[in-house]
């Protein structure tokens, strides 16, 4: 958003209020933010309460007069944004982040709703739009894709460790995300690569089952959990690294884990699984491996592992396929000229 404003769009996020003591309204980086209490007022279930939030709404749309609607989440604020669209008869775009959900196909639901009354559906992978149109095959006809862009971090790649290398996991530690089977491959790798440690970054209700993991597993001298850590550390963490692993056992939309390994140059062994086989380019800039296939993750591990060389290679052309593939500035300008297409469509060409 405040990339758009720099290009001399007039931008206003609405969004909720999550965290006590934020402002109603508020400027930050040529952006106006307004935040209102989605999620607070649906769950008292008061019927005033609702009326008086949607009038809010409505009297904010009516005064922005936008040109686009963006509709950037599904949460409880599209409630609001589809009750208020006579206010202001704005065409809308979607964004697609997660799975889709089975009522897609459902019109009637609010799920369904959203869909079908948005100009525009767009997705942050292929994956998740071919999952869209098989739900709605007649979203074929309206939808696209925009990959997210990421900024390559200040601090530049270090060279990998070869001698006592890192193999390193980080995230959300839940059960999605697939640690587990992270662990039960390293106890493989461990057997031909004696010097190897598992660092694994972040907080969960799972992490009390992979560290018992990996005691029975016999490595839980050798693998550290480091607990949360915030975004500005990331980079440094991974040029511990030899390597970065991302097991997921969900249809990850996208795979932002992997494209910041990428951004610093090292290779990825990831799960085939949603939107991170179009960020990992098997065999190019990592390996694919099939979910749920600890032993096939071990493999993958171990190539990459016993063939430095071949694994920065891999890990060189990942930080250059990131920088053009997934530049911010290419993400910007994606959404721009998306914008520009939907908001010039003729009032006939989507629903309001």
């Amino acid at each position: 958003m405040p990339a758009l404003a720099r290009r001399g769009h007039a931008v206003t996020v609405v969004a909720g209020h999550h965290r006590a003591g934020l402002p109603d309204a508020i400027d930050i980086d040529g952006v106006r933010i307004h935040r209102f209490p989605f999620h607070q007022v649906l769950a008292t279930r008061d019927v005033d309460a609702l009326s008086a939030l949607l009038g809010a709404v409505a009297r904010l749309k009516r005064a922005i007069a936008p040109d686009l609607v963006h509709v950037n989440t599904l949460g409880p604020s599209v409630l609001c944004h589809l009750r208020t669209t006579r206010a202001w008869p704005a065409p809308a775009l979607l964004t697609l982040h997660s799975p889709v959900s089975a009522d897609a196909a459902r019109g009637e639901t609010l799920y369904g709703r959203a869909l079908r009354t948005a100009a525009w559906l767009n997705a942050n992978s292929h994956a998740v739009r071919d999952e869209l149109c098989r739900h709605v095959p007649a979203m074929a006809d309206r939808s696209s894709v925009t990959y997210y862009g990421m900024d390559a971090p200040a601090l530049a790649p270090s060279a990998r460790p070869r001698r006592r290398p890192v193999v390193l996991a980080f995230g959300r530690l839940v059960a999605d995300k697939g640690f587990d089977l992270a662990v039960r491959a390293f106890a493989i790798v461990r057997q031909r690569v004696a010097d190897a440690r598992l660092v694994i970054a972040g907080e969960g209700p799972a992490r009390p089952d992979l560290e018992r993991l990996a005691t029975s597993e016999g490595v839980a001298s050798c693998t550290e959990f480091l607990g949360a850590r915030p975004p500005g550390d990331i980079p440094a963490l991974i040029n511990t690294a030899s390597l970065v692993v991302v097991p997921s056992r969900w249809a990850e939309p996208f795979g932002l884990v992997a494209l910041e390994a990428a951004l610093m140059a090292r290779p990825v062994v990831a799960a085939r699984v949603g939107g991170l086989a179009e960020v990992v380019e098997d065999g190019h800039t990592g390996l694919l491996v099939e979910r749920e296939d600890w032993r096939g993750l071990a493999a993958a591990m171990l190539r990459l592992l016993e063939d430095p060389s071949g694994a920065d290679a891999m890990g060189a052309a990942a930080r250059r396929r990131a920088g053009q593939r997934f530049a911010w500035d290419r993400c910007v300008a994606e959404y721009e000229r998306l914008y520009d297409r939907v908001a010039a469509a003729p009032q006939g060409a989507w629903h309001a």
